[in-house]
């Protein structure tokens, strides 16, 4: 068979199996690791033996390199650096710090229990402190955590694979020139970094203009010649300095996301597109060119240096630096677990494994089969227990709590007061001094600035609230603000209270904001009933015998502007009323019901604007039978 013929099969069977594998990831919504390596490993020489990287020769270092460059500037256009100040400190600590303790404790634990030399060990640990971006990624999007994780997570991903890869090649240059001088090899990566930094924010600045400026271009050429100023930047990166082009690939992408480029969407498509392209291939390429003797040959002490790693590193990692940051023990406790090693990890450590061998240095293939022990062991486990611990934990995005209420009037303090009655946080924004001294009274926290702002909605601490509700009299301005909310900073639930419209409707349903409590509520005329004490705070609950009958009593006095459902109580859960929500058999719902007796019989009878109302169960609703309803709306 001829040589150009062979590689050519060779490649094809690759994107085959890569693809494949990636379509029963996507069916069982499950990370495509799972499958991309298993795959890897049975179609090569352990297995049916009809993959053979090493036809490839040295084209497997020039895919891996150019294949890496295209999944870590994916993954800096996905660093959201607005995102990313809110957890700054956090984050630096953790691509720092954290850096350095997994060093240390990946080194000491390898050389203990899995009886390397240090100088291996080192090399291991140095490999092993990238998580990266190509497993956490699809792991959130199954698991749907609380956005402050999330950020934390995804930020760490990207920002530690170039430093996990410089600190893993400064390692190996000592290794392989004797250099035991620390001095040497800080220099050595602070070296990297800047040259990369200082490359890809030049080249990032010049993609983001071709992109604004090139009018003349195609979208589908602007695509193509972005991907050659990338592997331009690259290469020119290592020929200043080696491997300085992976935080170069990172730098460029991040500068190019944040420099509001128009159409910025359809380079993400098209770059998300060759990323999974490229992550198919690599682990493809790199798991069949694993020896699975080699794993088991390593013994039990690597697979409790895995478990060191995974049980004692990463939890201590997470304590340190995240030690004075406002997550709960909840959070802390998920980001200790989920720490998966990706691609780049596999690419370094097959690399360093030829590397090695060409030296006629011990240990390439241990090292290579230790850390794809780490990356299946990290992937397996974490992979599919993450979705089940943030459950347990109650830290997804259903489960978030706490409010923040934009507009201080009788119908918000009154939403305000059952969440703070709960235990939830609740904060109110309000430009008017008076409304915030009504809520500060209430001992509700109140803001007293425009929501506008985002800096606001940041003290407001909305990155880990539940919901944001825009409740001002000015339904215009609740629309705009939600959408503001929902884009930058992405809650679980966006509620506003706005007129209908086919604009505001598709607006809302592209950018996840849902209409509050009802449709075309007249805030204005509920608030002056609350003034007034012309309405009743009620309850019911929905039973499943007559759940179509109480839905459509209610509805009824909904549509005639007589009642308008607040709060729904679920399984425990309190949430605001959305206008299209639909109610179930066990939910409870907190409602008020416009009662027109007259404002001085109220005051007759002792009530007042100071008086909470009760809560009752109102025979208006409850008791009156349901044909009776409509003609009771009526009067």
């Amino acid at each position: 068979m001829e040589a150009s013929f062979e590689i050519t099969l060779q490649m094809v069977l690759t994107v085959i199996a890569g693809i494949s594998a990636q379509v029963l990831a996507a069916y069982l919504r499950v990370p495509s690791i799972l499958f991309l390596l298993p795959f890897g490993i049975l179609l090569g020489p352990d297995g049916i033996d009809l993959l053979h990287p090493h036809v490839l020769g040295t084209g497997l270092e020039v895919i891996v390199s150019l294949a890496t460059a295209i999944i870590l500037f994916e993954g800096g256009l996905n660093l959201n650096l607005r995102e990313i100040g809110r957890v700054s400190v956090s984050l630096q600590l953790l691509v720092t710090l954290g850096t350095m303790i997994t060093l240390l404790g990946g080194s000491m634990a390898a050389h203990w229990l899995g009886e390397f030399p240090w100088p291996i060990a080192f090399l291991y640990a140095s490999i092993v402190v990238v998580t990266g971006p190509t497993v956490i990624g699809p792991l959130l999007k199954h698991v749907n955590v609380d956005r402050q994780v999330a950020t934390l997570l995804e930020g760490e991903g990207i920002l530690i694979d170039p430093v996990g890869a410089i600190l893993a090649f400064v390692v190996l240059d000592t290794i392989l020139n004797g250099d035991t001088d620390p001095a040497n090899a800080i220099i050595g990566l602070l070296l990297r970094l800047g040259i990369g930094v200082a490359i890809g924010g030049g080249g990032g600045y010049l993609m983001s203009l071709i992109f604004k400026r090139a009018n003349f271009l195609s979208f589908e050429l602007k695509n193509l010649v972005v991907l050659a100023i990338l592997w331009g930047l690259f290469v020119i990166a290592q020929m200043i300095r080696s491997e300085s082009g992976v935080m170069t690939t990172v730098v460029a992408g991040a500068v190019f996301a944040n420099s509001s480029v128009p159409d910025e969407r359809l380079l993400r498509h098209f770059k998300g597109q060759l990323t999974i392209l490229s992550l198919s291939v690599l682990f493809i390429l790199l798991a069949a060119d694993l020896s699975i003797d080699s794993i088991f040959a390593l013994g039990w002490g690597s697979l409790c240096t895995v478990l060191v790693l995974m049980f004692v590193v990463r939890p201590i990692n997470i304590l340190f630096c995240t030690w004075n940051s406002n997550l709960n023990w909840r959070q802390k406790a998920f980001l200790s677990w989920v720490a998966p090693r990706g691609i780049v990890c596999a690419s370094i450590a097959s690399l360093f494994g030829i590397l090695l061998t060409q030296r006629g240095i011990n240990g390439g293939d241990s090292i290579k089969a230790l850390v794809f022990l780490t990356i299946i062991m990290t992937v397996v486990c974490q992979g599919l227990t993450a979705g089940f611990l943030a459950q347990w934990l109650r830290i997804t995005a259903t489960d978030t709590t706490g409010l923040v209420i934009v507009g201080c009037n009788p119908l918000s303090l009154l939403v305000a007061q059952f969440f703070q009655d709960r235990g939830e946080p609740v904060v109110m924004i309000d430009t008017d001094k008076q409304a915030s001294e009504q809520a500060e009274a209430q001992n509700i926290r109140v803001i007293a600035s425009s929501a506008l702002d985002t800096g606001v909605l940041e003290e407001a601490g909305l990155l880990s609230m539940g919901t944001f509700l825009a409740m001002t009299n000015n339904g215009e301005v609740n629309f705009v603000l939600a959408q503001r909310a929902a884009e930058e900073f992405e809650p679980p639930r966006v509620l506003a209270i706005f007129p209908r419209s086919p604009q505001t409707n598709s607006s809302s349903e592209k950018n996840k904001v849902s209409q509050a409590f009802s449709s075309n509520l007249a805030i204005k005329t509920w608030n002056q009933y609350l003034n007034d004490g012309q309405v009743k705070l009620g309850t019911t609950t929905f039973t499943s015998a007559e759940l179509t009958q109480q839905h459509e009593g209610i509805q009824r006095l909904i549509e005639t502007g007589e009642l308008v459902p607040l709060l729904l109580e679920r399984k425990g859960h309190l949430q605001v009323i959305t206008a299209n929500y639909g109610w179930e058999d066990g939910d409870r719902i907190i409602y008020l019901l416009h009662d027109p007796r007259p404002e001085l019989l109220k005051r007759l009878s002792g009530g007042n604007q100071s008086t909470r109302l009760p809560l009752e169960k109102l025979p208006q609703v409850e008791e009156v039978p349901m044909a009776k309803l409509a003609q009771l709306s009526m009067n």
